[in-house]
């Protein structure tokens, strides 16, 4: 399970490190192969473990070519869908469609989300926890049926 939010850098050619906590789980989970794509809701990017994004993929199968709206999400998911492996010194290599999708420039943050990974700019993601502190004192929030058990 991926989680917290790290601080890292994306150098000259586009790579970033992953933590070195996360190195070996990775490497006993999917032995460093990641697929990374779009997130379709925010300007951010999504990195799973290969076995993870298959299931994306069952999911995606299910969807119908011939529905706008369905098809279009698979345009988007599996048009910008990248095969990286992490290399021996931790480091994933970026495709610069993806660094543009999600206006990556030094630094960034990786952000741990249980079973993938966030990839945000650092401003972006300063926006998006803002955004997500108004989002949760809101009513819609405390008026949401899954979330009325729900403590810690």
């Amino acid at each position: 399970m991926f989680r917290g939010a790290h601080a890292i850098a994306l150098d000259n050619k586009g790579r970033l490190t992953v933590p070195t906590k996360y190195r070996e789980p990775l490497r006993a989970q999917c032995e460093g192969a990641m697929v990374c794509t779009v997130d379709i809701q925010s300007p951010c990017l999504l990195l799973y473990p290969l076995p993870e994004w298959e299931r994306v993929e069952q999911k995606l199968l299910m969807l119908s070519d011939t529905q706008p709206a369905e098809r279009s999400l698979k345009r988007l998911l599996l048009g910008y869908a990248t095969e990286a492996e992490v290399d021996k010194a931790g480091r994933l290599l970026l495709s610069a469609p993806l660094r543009q999708y999600a206006q990556l420039e030094k630094p960034l943050m990786l952000v741990g989300q249980l079973n993938k990974f966030e990839i945000w700019s650092e401003p972006l993601w300063q926006q998006q926890i803002a955004r997500s502190h108004q989002e949760v004192g809101s009513e819609d929030i405390q008026n949401n049926p899954r979330l009325q058990d729900f403590s810690l």
